[in-house]
């Protein structure tokens, strides 16, 4: 495999771990957004299924050398103190 293609695969598998990301971190705005209303444990546990899956895929992502690891720490961060975030949202309503 030469190096242009190695290239253009960790760009595509950063790509898509980047999107897997973003949409999460949209079901985590999505419930801030709407504290209002009962914190649904449903919901809370398939934020927490999603972001176990992720964490998942970014490992399978490391180990095939597509990502840097450091990177797949920062998009889990990310994702963990916006769910931080939520979490003393839902205790201060």
């Amino acid at each position: 495999m030469s190096s242009e293609v190695a290239v253009d695969h960790r760009h595509q598998a950063y790509a898509l771990l980047k999107a897997d990301a973003e949409k999460i971190a949209r079901l985590i705005r999505v419930q801030m957004d709407n504290l209002t209303m009962p914190q649904c444990p449903l919901y809370e546990e398939v934020l927490d299924t999603q972001m176990f899956g992720l964490s998942r895929e970014i490992d399978f992502a490391v180990r095939l050398n597509l990502i840097n690891e450091e990177d797949g720490k920062k998009l889990l961060e990310n994702l963990e103190q916006e769910m931080n975030a939520l979490h003393e949202a839902s205790q201060n309503s």
